[in-house]
């Protein structure tokens, strides 16, 4: 990659895709290529088309997507489906036919099984039936995965495909209704110690063990993946350890000041048991993750703050 290469980020006001700008941005790349959805509707076949005719990007950062917790996935799985599947069909079609040098398509871990070996290899793909909670969102994913290794097997194309962690960080969704655990426990605990109540709720058990990744390391990461490989194959991104929900409801309440209880609602899912990646394949070519969650979480919430 060139300095002055241009690269569109299908999603840049998103979690994922506003910590890809800024960290292209950091790195000194001049020509990123960006469209709100008000002027680019990724779901419109012939709008992305002639986006992709009229700018002819030579990379492409696929991190655009219909995303939430357990509760929008479980209510919403047409709409997980449909839009997830139109958006990256769309995209990658799209950078085969105008010729982009490389496309870079971001999954998730919840693409593996249910009951994968821990840590998750990449080679647990399909090895398995998936999280009933997640279902969708994953067969969505798991289908532009296959996408991109049939373009690259067919037409010989440089399109890879990357499986973050569990993300969190600056424009994270906050809204207790579809937002993920660490960002809903964040609101919480913060509306919690403003309030001066005695405890929060939280779901589940608080047993399942979760890992997170700052997204800043992601984004460092999907810099690093586009300078330095170039396989079909899928390839995870993560942080290599993890914690239990109760752990991680505890530090942030640390984190954010509130010193009330916690009660657990053991009639809502817990979801997977446990969904640690194994990342050894990504830290064998050079990279690893450099934010600790305490700090993450701590730069999270200035940022939420910050908030209106």
């Amino acid at each position: 990659m060139e300095k002055d290469d241009s690269i569109y980020i299908a999603g840049h006001r998103g979690l994922v895709g506003s910590a890809v700008v800024r960290s292209l941005t950091n790195d000194g790349f001049t020509r990123l290529l960006t469209r709100t959805r008000a002027t680019l509707d990724l779901t419109n076949t012939d709008a992305v088309n002639a986006f992709f005719r009229k700018e002819k990007p030579a990379y492409v950062i696929a991190a655009a997507a219909k995303v939430g917790g357990i509760r929008a996935n479980s209510d919403q799985p047409v709409e997980f489906l449909l839009t997830n599947l139109q958006i990256q069909n769309n995209l990658i079609r799209a950078a085969h036919e105008n010729g982009a040098s490389k496309l870079l398509f971001l999954g998730s871990s919840c693409i593996y099984p249910k009951f994968s070996p821990q840590p998750i290899p990449e080679s647990a793909l399909l090895g398995g039936p998936l999280e009933p909670t997640n279902e969708a969102y994953a067969i969505a994913k798991i289908a532009g995965i296959k996408l991109c290794q049939a373009y690259a097997r067919e037409y010989g194309t440089n399109f890879i495909s990357a499986m973050p962690t569990n993300l969190y960080g600056p424009n994270d969704n906050f809204d207790l209704v579809t937002s993920h655990a660490l960002s809903a426990l964040l609101r919480k605990a913060h509306e919690a110690k403003e309030a001066g109540a005695r405890e929060i709720v939280v779901w589940g058990t608080g047993q399942p063990r979760r890992e997170f990744l700052h997204v800043d390391d992601l984004a460092s990461a999907c810099v690093f993946l586009l300078q330095n490989y170039d396989s079909p194959e899928i390839i995870n991104v993560g942080t290599g350890s993890d914690v239990s929900i109760r752990e991680l409801a505890e530090l942030i309440c640390d984190v954010v000041g509130f010193t009330g209880g916690l009660a657990w609602d053991s009639t809502q899912p817990d979801g997977t048991p446990r969904k640690l990646l194994d990342i050894a394949k990504i830290r064998s070519l050079g990279w690893g993750p450099k934010i600790s969650l305490r700090d993450g979480i701590g730069q999270t919430y200035e940022w939420f703050k910050s908030q209106p």
